[in-house]
């Protein structure tokens, strides 16, 4: 085994890994997953929906995109990315989702076709002998888990896996991005939820875009004060995760005093006081719930047809 091929055998290995992390620092970035993980006021279809009617929307996408083909979690992915274009500033969350489907994907097929065995992708391709044979991994790789070869068939599974993934991704944001933490309170109430599991729930709703926001702040603070002067740009994305790393503790100190000030409030207000909450504001059904409704009892048609026209799957994914 030459060096030039462990060479290339590691950098094929690192890329699934490399590529999604450049595509974040570069394109994302910070402010990015900030964005696209926080509610914002808007005035589009999507923030007339009952939460309830989102959440069995999501449901439905995921079963759907489980039970059927590759390509109607495809469309599925390309038809709720669509509806990002309504939300406010809908073009740039547009282009965040995009990049955020890149990386997913990208992510998936690595996690996947490496370690596929030819018993499981010959349930999707029944001919052994025509597969095409892209690399042979060394010897020692085995032992991480890989197959001895990766194969163009290999990476299209992974491919068709990742679209199952990418679908049930965009809808789920949608909730996020479209629901004020109060009415995901009351849905989860109207549901019957615990309170406890609801306002665990909500604390991590309300958390993770603050975690990116005090991320970035940190970040902008630490090349203000000089972080990468005079050095070449190309080293600016290695400075940015360095900013990152060093940004970890004065991120989490300023979480765990605001964790503290939460607990307080919540105290204040007699949260748990009572097994039920009184409710100024009922969350109500509309046009657009009921449209909304029609979609999914059509996605839910559609999955059974599918499966009755041959064109439904499951993991292993059997079929191309």
């Amino acid at each position: 085994m030459s060096v030039f091929h462990e060479v290339v055998s590691w950098l094929i290995l690192l890329y699934g890994v490399a590529l999604p992390v450049a595509v974040i620092l570069g394109v994302v970035r910070l402010t990015g997953l900030k964005e696209i993980t926080r509610f914002e006021t808007g005035s589009g279809f999507l923030y007339r929906l009952n939460p309830i009617t989102k959440v069995a929307f999501g449901v439905v996408v995921m079963i759907v995109a489980s039970v059927t083909i590759w390509w109607i979690g495809a469309t599925l992915t390309l038809a709720v990315s669509l509806l990002y274009l309504t939300m406010k500033d809908g073009l740039k969350k547009f282009g965040y989702l995009l990049a955020l489907i890149f990386t997913s994907l990208v992510g998936s097929t690595w996690s996947v076709a490496p370690y596929v065995p030819d018993t499981i992708l010959s349930m999707v391709f029944p001919n052994p002998s025509s597969y095409q044979v892209l690399w042979v991994w060394p010897s020692y790789f085995l032992a991480m888990g890989y197959q001895p070869e990766l194969t163009l068939q290999a990476l299209i599974y992974g491919v068709q896996i990742g679209f199952r993934v990418t679908a049930v991704l965009s809808s789920a944001l949608l909730l996020i991005l479209t629901t004020t933490t109060s009415d995901i309170f009351r849905m989860f109430t109207k549901l019957r939820v615990p309170l406890a599991i609801t306002f665990s729930l909500l604390v991590g709703v309300k958390t993770v875009p603050k975690i990116f926001e005090l991320l970035d702040s940190s970040v902008k603070m630490q090349f203000l004060r000089g972080l990468g002067e005079g050095k070449p740009r190309v080293l600016y994305p290695f400075l940015f995760f360095y900013a990152g790393l060093q940004g970890i503790v004065p991120t989490m100190v300023y979480l765990l005093r605001g964790a503290k000030t939460m607990a307080i409030s919540a105290d204040t207000r007699g949260f748990r006081a009572f097994n039920r909450r009184t409710e100024m504001k009922e969350l109500g059904f509309g046009r657009e719930d009921y449209v909304t409704f029609a979609v999914i009892v059509g996605l839910l048609a559609l999955a059974i047809i599918a499966n009755y026209l041959g064109f439904g799957r499951s993991i292993p994914y059997v079929g191309s």
